[in-house]
């Protein structure tokens, strides 16, 4: 008798999905699924609109990272128009993408992640969220809000609003940085730094906990893909894509968004609407690879501002070779965020970045064009064609979460076949089970839409479908 247990939907993620785990007939995990429900259906119904109007209908798709689709779209736009932005407007574009980065960020570590790093995985769930973190290490608490209110009221000082601003536009930015605007932003800086350095000080405090979580949480060899400068450092909005192995060597380099569908492809499984992404010369799955903070760090040799430097070194001395248990995503994503406070006050201190031209402008020069940066959870691409008139005549995007997807669900078999044994399913194992995905960020707002409770039900079945158990969360 083969039984499965269901997970939906699976709870502290932006957007919804849910889990099946399929049983042996001793009760042993044979295999596992990660399902995201709802179809996104963007790229077929932006067909016939102005290629100029992609930004910001295409920011429309998330509100976690509308920036990163902005800024992919309007640079798939400019290729379109065969342009080259100023350089303001793309210190200016990299300074909001760094600034949704670390806002993202927190949302992730302290909003998502923290209770079970800091409250324990077998904590009481009735308390295990923000404000049992906030209660019990209040500092860390106003950190994360901090530190999510620095990046969210950047993107607002500089686009007019937090979510869906449409401020990046084909060709640059609408309005230059004026320098109240940007004197408001220094004087956010020490507070920030704060925040970030007080995270990595009690994340490294509290990993000793979490060596068997460290072992099975997504922990095998990959591929690993993100965006580097020509130096090999750290890069958000530009740069051009490198592909690694396990081991740490050049699968391919130099990768620019119109190679990127040439050597990328995605995959599709029957149990979910986000698409698999895959590097095509080695085929799928065994092209499947891993994107976001593991492996930007992974990749890079250096982050290019000297904090974050100084964090990658440690973080590199944690194995040898590329860090492949996805339990340190937490850390890499800390690492990150010093990155982009650094980066900000960085461009800010730019001699050229209250500069007034912000903006090429041109028509249609190419019937196709590409654009990709780095979103939170790993590189964002989009592809349009159009008519000669300018119309979207067809589009793709693939999402950061896709490039992970397969990682997830090798992650969650990986640590279900761990910790469930016997059939047997308590609230710590099942939080185990749901933390292994958290440790990627999926944005499943990408491509579902879900509002009010995210109770939390599992059903245990036996392979006629019959109802053998249930235990419920809300």
């Amino acid at each position: 008798m083969t039984q499965t247990i269901t997970i939906d939907p699976v709870t502290r993620l932006e957007g919804h999905g849910k889990i099946t785990l399929y049983l042996d007939p001793r009760g042993e995990v044979n295999n596992a699924h990660f399902h995201v429900t709802q179809v996104r259906g963007f790229e077929k119904f932006s067909e016939g609109r102005p290629f100029y109007e992609m930004p910001a209908l295409m920011a429309r798709i998330c509100g976690i990272c509308p920036v990163s689709h902005l800024i992919a779209s309007a640079k798939a736009c400019e290729s379109i128009m065969a342009v080259e932005i100023p350089h303001t407007a793309a210190q200016l574009r990299r300074m909001l993408n760094l600034a949704q980065m670390v806002q993202s960020h927190a949302l992730s570590f302290f909003y998502l992640a923290s209770p079970d790093l800091l409250l324990g995985m077998d904590s009481d769930p009735a308390n295990r969220h923000l404000f049992g973190v906030a209660a019990a290490y209040p500092e860390l608490g106003r950190a994360g809000i901090g530190l999510r209110r620095f990046g969210q009221h950047i993107i607002e000082l500089l686009g007019d609003k937090r979510i869906h601003p449409g401020w990046v536009v084909p060709g640059g930015v609408t309005e230059p940085l004026s320098s109240v605007k940007r004197d408001e932003i220094l004087a956010m800086l020490p507070e920030a730094y704060a925040g970030v350095h007080l995270a990595l000080k009690s994340y490294k405090e509290i990993t000793y906990r979490f060596e068997e979580e460290i072992a099975h949480f997504a922990n095998f060899p990959s591929l690993f893909m993100g965006l580097i400068n020509e130096d090999e450092s750290v890069e958000f909005t530009d740069g051009a894509l490198r592909l690694i192995d396990a081991n740490g060597n050049i699968v391919a380099d130099g990768i620019t968004a119109h190679k990127f569908s040439e050597l990328i492809g995605e995959a599709v499984e029957p149990y979910s609407y986000t698409k698999f992404a895959y590097y095509k010369p080695f085929g799928y799955p065994e092209g499947s690879y891993r994107g976001g903070p593991l492996a930007r760090l992974n990749i890079a040799k250096s982050m290019g501002t000297p904090l974050a430097d100084a964090e990658l070194r440690q973080f590199k001395q944690l194995e040898n070779g590329p860090v492949r248990s996805s339990f340190h995503y937490h850390y890499a994503r800390l690492i990150d965020m010093l990155y982009g406070v650094e980066k900000i006050e960085h461009i800010l201190n730019d001699p050229n970045i209250l500069d007034k031209h912000i903006r090429a402008t041109a028509g249609v020069n190419r019937l196709e064009g590409a654009g990709q940066a780095e979103a939170p959870r790993g590189t964002l691409m989009h592809n349009y064609k159009v008519d000669e008139n300018g119309k979207i005549t067809w589009a793709n995007l693939v999402i950061a979460t896709g490039q992970n997807n397969n990682a997830m669900n090798q992650g969650i078999l990986q640590t279900a076949r761990h910790f469930v044994r016997g059939g047997k399913m308590t609230d710590g194992i099942l939080n185990r089970i749901e933390a292994v995905v958290r440790t990627f960020d999926p944005c499943l707002s990408c491509s579902t839409h879900a509002f009010g409770k995210m109770p939390l039900k599992i059903e245990l079945l036996d392979s006629q479908g019959n109802f053998l158990d249930l235990a419920q969360r809300n």
